[in-house]
Protein backbone atom coordinates (compact mmCIF):
# COMPACT_ATOMS: atom_id res chain seq x y z
CA UNK A 1 0.00 0.00 0.00
CA UNK A 2 2.97 2.23 0.93
CA UNK A 3 4.21 1.82 -2.22
CA UNK A 4 1.51 2.59 -4.00
CA UNK A 5 0.76 5.84 -2.30
CA UNK A 6 4.42 7.03 -3.23
CA UNK A 7 4.23 6.03 -7.06
CA UNK A 8 0.88 7.75 -7.10
CA UNK A 9 2.55 10.99 -5.65
CA UNK A 10 5.41 10.80 -8.07
CA UNK A 11 3.41 10.14 -11.11
CA UNK A 12 3.15 12.68 -13.34
CA UNK A 13 0.45 15.72 -14.06
CA UNK A 14 1.59 15.08 -17.81
CA UNK A 15 1.82 11.32 -18.58
CA UNK A 16 2.55 11.42 -21.78
CA UNK A 17 4.04 14.51 -23.55
CA UNK A 18 5.58 14.95 -27.05
CA UNK A 19 9.31 15.88 -28.83
CA UNK A 20 9.27 17.52 -32.03
CA UNK A 21 12.34 17.91 -34.49
CA UNK A 22 12.45 19.37 -37.75
CA UNK A 23 15.36 19.18 -40.20
CA UNK A 24 15.64 23.11 -42.78
CA UNK A 25 17.38 24.75 -45.00
CA UNK A 26 18.75 27.18 -43.25
CA UNK A 27 19.00 28.25 -39.56
CA UNK A 28 16.12 31.11 -39.28
CA UNK A 29 12.86 31.14 -39.88
CA UNK A 30 13.27 34.30 -42.19
CA UNK A 31 15.53 32.49 -44.72
CA UNK A 32 14.98 28.99 -44.64
CA UNK A 33 12.42 26.28 -45.36
CA UNK A 34 11.17 23.46 -43.32
CA UNK A 35 11.78 20.34 -45.10
CA UNK A 36 11.01 17.35 -42.69
CA UNK A 37 8.89 16.58 -39.56
CA UNK A 38 9.32 14.31 -36.74
CA UNK A 39 6.87 14.00 -33.55
CA UNK A 40 7.09 11.72 -31.11
CA UNK A 41 5.10 10.96 -28.47
CA UNK A 42 6.88 9.69 -25.08
CA UNK A 43 5.38 7.71 -21.99
CA UNK A 44 7.17 9.40 -18.88
CA UNK A 45 5.78 6.23 -17.05
CA UNK A 46 7.50 3.89 -19.07
CA UNK A 47 10.11 5.26 -21.49
CA UNK A 48 7.63 3.94 -24.25
CA UNK A 49 7.90 6.52 -27.54
CA UNK A 50 5.69 5.91 -30.20
CA UNK A 51 5.65 8.23 -33.76
CA UNK A 52 2.92 10.46 -33.94
CA UNK A 53 4.07 12.67 -37.17
CA UNK A 54 6.92 11.22 -39.99
CA UNK A 55 7.13 13.19 -42.81
CA UNK A 56 8.87 15.36 -45.76
CA UNK A 57 7.13 18.67 -46.19
CA UNK A 58 7.59 21.15 -48.63
CA UNK A 59 6.85 24.94 -48.47
CA UNK A 60 6.01 26.75 -51.76
CA UNK A 61 9.19 28.86 -52.06
CA UNK A 62 11.44 25.74 -52.06
CA UNK A 63 13.30 24.88 -54.93
CA UNK A 64 16.32 25.11 -57.19
CA UNK A 65 17.71 27.63 -54.65
CA UNK A 66 17.89 24.72 -51.58
CA UNK A 67 19.68 22.33 -53.75
CA UNK A 68 22.93 23.26 -51.95
CA UNK A 69 21.78 23.34 -48.64
CA UNK A 70 23.35 21.70 -45.12
CA UNK A 71 21.11 19.35 -44.48
CA UNK A 72 21.29 18.03 -48.10
CA UNK A 73 25.16 17.46 -47.41
CA UNK A 74 24.97 16.29 -44.02
CA UNK A 75 22.30 13.47 -44.20
CA UNK A 76 21.01 11.00 -46.34
CA UNK A 77 18.14 13.29 -47.19
CA UNK A 78 18.28 14.57 -51.28
CA UNK A 79 17.43 17.23 -52.77
CA UNK A 80 15.40 14.76 -55.24
CA UNK A 81 13.51 13.05 -52.25
CA UNK A 82 11.14 16.57 -52.26
CA UNK A 83 9.83 16.76 -55.84
CA UNK A 84 6.71 14.98 -54.48
CA UNK A 85 6.51 15.95 -50.80
CA UNK A 86 3.37 17.13 -49.37
CA UNK A 87 2.59 20.26 -48.89
CA UNK A 88 3.15 22.24 -45.29
CA UNK A 89 0.00 23.77 -45.78
CA UNK A 90 -2.12 20.42 -46.30
CA UNK A 91 -0.52 19.32 -43.38
CA UNK A 92 -1.68 22.03 -41.06
CA UNK A 93 -4.11 20.95 -39.74
CA UNK A 94 -3.10 17.37 -38.64
CA UNK A 95 0.36 18.99 -37.34
CA UNK A 96 -2.06 21.88 -35.35
CA UNK A 97 -4.01 18.86 -33.48
CA UNK A 98 -0.90 17.03 -32.31
CA UNK A 99 -0.32 20.47 -31.04
CA UNK A 100 -3.34 21.21 -29.35
CA UNK A 101 -3.26 17.71 -27.36
CA UNK A 102 0.26 17.28 -26.28
CA UNK A 103 2.38 19.05 -23.92
CA UNK A 104 5.23 19.69 -26.66
CA UNK A 105 9.33 20.65 -26.59
CA UNK A 106 12.29 19.69 -28.42
CA UNK A 107 15.99 19.69 -27.58
CA UNK A 108 16.50 23.87 -29.02
CA UNK A 109 12.84 24.82 -28.57
CA UNK A 110 13.51 28.71 -30.02
CA UNK A 111 14.81 26.89 -33.26
CA UNK A 112 11.70 23.85 -33.61
CA UNK A 113 9.52 26.21 -32.18
CA UNK A 114 10.42 29.15 -34.03
CA UNK A 115 10.00 27.68 -37.66
CA UNK A 116 7.03 25.62 -36.52
CA UNK A 117 5.17 29.23 -34.82
CA UNK A 118 6.66 31.86 -37.79
CA UNK A 119 4.64 29.23 -39.86
CA UNK A 120 1.53 30.53 -38.25
CA UNK A 121 1.21 26.88 -35.45
CA UNK A 122 0.36 27.22 -31.86
CA UNK A 123 2.39 25.77 -29.09
CA UNK A 124 1.74 25.64 -25.81
CA UNK A 125 5.24 26.10 -23.85
CA UNK A 126 4.30 24.31 -20.64
CA UNK A 127 7.78 21.45 -20.26
CA UNK A 128 11.01 22.74 -20.34
CA UNK A 129 13.17 22.72 -23.62
CA UNK A 130 15.56 19.41 -23.67
CA UNK A 131 18.47 21.14 -24.83
CA UNK A 132 18.59 23.79 -21.36
CA UNK A 133 17.99 21.31 -18.80
CA UNK A 134 20.64 19.14 -20.44
CA UNK A 135 23.14 21.87 -19.63
CA UNK A 136 23.06 21.08 -16.19
CA UNK A 137 22.44 17.20 -16.56
CA UNK A 138 25.53 16.90 -18.40
CA UNK A 139 27.62 19.12 -16.85
CA UNK A 140 30.07 19.98 -19.70
CA UNK A 141 32.46 22.41 -19.08
CA UNK A 142 33.07 24.97 -21.37
CA UNK A 143 36.79 25.75 -21.95
CA UNK A 144 36.23 29.35 -20.12
CA UNK A 145 34.14 27.91 -17.02
CA UNK A 146 30.67 27.14 -16.69
CA UNK A 147 28.72 24.64 -18.19
CA UNK A 148 28.43 24.87 -21.77
CA UNK A 149 25.23 24.02 -23.83
CA UNK A 150 25.36 20.57 -25.39
CA UNK A 151 24.83 19.80 -28.87
CA UNK A 152 22.42 16.97 -29.24
CA UNK A 153 24.93 14.42 -29.93
CA UNK A 154 26.84 15.55 -26.77
CA UNK A 155 24.17 15.32 -24.77
CA UNK A 156 23.72 11.66 -26.00
CA UNK A 157 27.42 10.57 -25.75
CA UNK A 158 27.46 12.09 -21.75
CA UNK A 159 24.15 9.79 -20.74
CA UNK A 160 24.70 7.03 -22.64
CA UNK A 161 28.42 7.04 -23.49
CA UNK A 162 28.67 2.91 -24.09
CA UNK A 163 26.75 3.61 -27.38
CA UNK A 164 27.63 4.22 -31.07
CA UNK A 165 25.03 6.32 -31.43
CA UNK A 166 25.99 8.91 -34.51
CA UNK A 167 23.12 12.40 -34.94
CA UNK A 168 21.50 11.70 -38.57
CA UNK A 169 19.95 14.92 -38.50
CA UNK A 170 16.83 13.22 -39.76
CA UNK A 171 13.51 14.22 -38.06
CA UNK A 172 12.11 11.25 -36.45
CA UNK A 173 15.39 9.88 -35.62
CA UNK A 174 16.56 12.86 -33.96
CA UNK A 175 12.92 13.31 -32.00
CA UNK A 176 13.35 9.18 -31.07
CA UNK A 177 17.13 9.81 -29.76
CA UNK A 178 16.02 13.44 -28.12
CA UNK A 179 12.65 11.61 -26.27
CA UNK A 180 15.79 8.99 -24.92
CA UNK A 181 17.44 11.92 -23.42
CA UNK A 182 14.28 13.34 -21.89
CA UNK A 183 13.38 10.23 -19.96
CA UNK A 184 17.22 9.48 -19.12
CA UNK A 185 16.95 13.04 -17.02
CA UNK A 186 13.52 12.19 -16.02
CA UNK A 187 14.23 9.31 -13.84
CA UNK A 188 17.45 10.73 -13.09
CA UNK A 189 15.52 13.48 -11.63
CA UNK A 190 16.62 16.89 -14.05
CA UNK A 191 13.88 17.00 -16.01
CA UNK A 192 11.06 18.48 -14.46
CA UNK A 193 7.05 18.37 -15.47
CA UNK A 194 5.32 20.14 -13.14
CA UNK A 195 1.43 20.11 -13.03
Amino acid sequence: MFRDIIDFIKKPNNEKIAIIDIETTALKPEYGLIIEIGIVELDLITGAFKILFDSYVKELEFGEEHKNAWIFNNSDLRFEDFECAPSLNNLKNQIQEIFDHYSLTAYNTSFDFGFMESRGFVIKKDIPDIMAVAKNACKIMRARGGYKIPKMQEAWDNLFPNTDYIEKHRAVDDAIHEAKILFEMYKRGDYKVEP
